[in-house]
């Protein structure tokens, strides 16, 4: 189900990130915070009174001409007003009303989205009058909040989830794999797209998907049902200044939500980038499962037959949280491994969907025990009683031991690896969670 996205946008050092990273800190349940993954983020998933969202935060954007505030400020309005359910407009009530806010405070008001006009810095009594002067931007109530010490954090965050669009559900069949592109521009996504449409595929239906005018692509593959989702690059083409579009992440983040498999597609010339990074580092976080998808490389220079070793090795080392992606190295001008990708989004949908027996997983760790003892720490040592498979997409196992402390990162690595060794789970991350149970229970 895909999770409502909340843009923070706002002049520099109105407390944007303070406002972010706060909420993250203080007030909000982190849903998800894995080992292994860039920690510098633009995004962060998170729960209030029940509601599950996504924060994006454009001030961690970079924009060129970091000298033109005004134009970096409409950059970030006009992305959140494109693609946010919710924006989050900030301005400094210590500072007063600027230019550069009523500008803003313009082009928020033409659009249909809802806004949140937060007033931060307004850390004491005295300051409290100067939240009255937002009112003149016409964007309804404006919040006195401090952001730099939580508060008002509760009464701003009430009125971001009351304004959270009803969800109409997804318009996807129970059969039916779902499928995202996502990527940088001009790395070939659109090209892939058309390829995989329309490469000996029978189109059922093009209907409008639950994200306002989003086009979902229904279609058959070898009697097997697929949805591809709408991404960056596929809609509105002139709609965003080319450079804006660069930035604009949300979108991408809004198909991982909706997807069961995401393609990430990297150009072979350009290789991976920090936002590629990000993104895919939400797919990871999000439980999907993942190929990479290395286009263009009909034209990567000087390729000989230990090309596509040594440029996976090198994808392994910039993404390590990915090492369980397979890697798919295709030219959608020529159609070269085209065909093979819907086929490998089935085989990582099958990885995503397996189930293990209770006994063969105790059998494994039985196994696992007696080749790498549990480690010990201050002469306690590390008892694992059993494990169980309690989910799928992604796989999800529980493992019960005398003492959850006692279990280092490196053991649950080393258990995860025996787990993918005996069955695969290739292109799906894997879920370990550690419970204490006493040596005497009965199990």
């Amino acid at each position: 189900m895909s999770k409502p996205i909340v843009a923070i946008v706002g002049r520099p050092n109105v407390g944007k990130s303070t406002l972010f990273n706060q909420i993250g800190k203080r007030r909000v349940s982190i849903v998800d915070d894995m080992p292994g993954v860039t920690r510098d983020r633009i995004y962060m998933d998170a729960e209030w009174l029940n509601h599950t969202f996504t924060m994006i935060d454009t001030g961690g954007i970079e924009f060129e001409d970091d000298d033109h505030i005004l134009k970096s400020m409409r950059q970030q309005a006009l992305v959140a007003m494109e693609e946010a359910d919710v924006i989050v407009f900030v301005v400094d009530g210590r500072a007063g009303l600027t230019t550069a806010d009523e500008e803003v405070g313009r082009m928020l008001r033409n659009t249909k989205k809802p806004v949140i006009l937060a007033v931060n810095k307004i850390d004491s009594p005295q300051l409290e009058a100067g939240v009255y002067e937002f009112y003149s931007l016409g964007l309804g109530e404006p919040l006195g909040i401090a952001a730099s010490n939580s508060l008002g954090l509760g009464d701003l965050l009430d009125a971001v989830v009351a304004a959270f669009p009803e969800n109409d559900g997804e318009d996807k069949e129970e059969d039916e794999i779902s499928i995202a592109v996502i990527g940088r521009p001009n790395v070939g996504k659109s090209s892939i797209v058309n390829a995989l449409i329309g490469e000996n595929r029978v189109i059922v239906s093009n209907v409008p998907g639950t994200t306002r005018d989003a086009i979902d692509t229904h279609f058959v593959s070898d009697n097997i049902k697929f949805m591809l989702i709408d991404t960056a690059g596929m809609r509105r083409k002139g709609k965003i200044d080319e450079a804006i579009e660069r930035y604009s992440v949300m979108r991408s983040l809004r198909a991982v939500d909706r997807a069961d498999v995401v393609l990430m597609v990297i150009n072979a010339e350009e290789g991976i980038t920090e936002q590629d990074k990000k993104i895919a580092g939400y797919a990871h976080e999000s439980g999907k499962g993942v190929i990479i998808v290395v286009n263009k490389w009909d034209v990567f220079p000087d390729k000989d037959d230990k090309s596509t070793l040594r440029f996976t090795e090198d994808l392994r080392d910039e993404i390590g949280f990915l090492q369980y992606a397979p890697v798919l190295y295709t030219s959608a001008l020529t159609g070269q491994r085209i065909h093979r990708i819907t086929e490998l989004v089935k085989y990582v949908a099958d990885q995503q969907s397996m189930r293990i027996q209770t006994s063969v997983l105790n059998e494994l760790i039985r196994d696992a025990v007696s080749v790498n003892p549990p480690p010990s720490h201050r002469g306690k040592q590390l008892k694992i009683f059993f494990m169980t498979q309690a989910d799928i997409q992604p796989p999800k196992f529980i493992i019960f031991v005398n003492d959850p402390e006692l279990m280092h990162f490196s053991y649950l690595r080393f258990l995860e690896n025996r787990l993918r060794e005996s069955f695969g789970f290739e292109g799906t991350p894997l879920k370990l969670i550690v419970r204490g149970r006493k040596e005497e229970e009965d199990y």
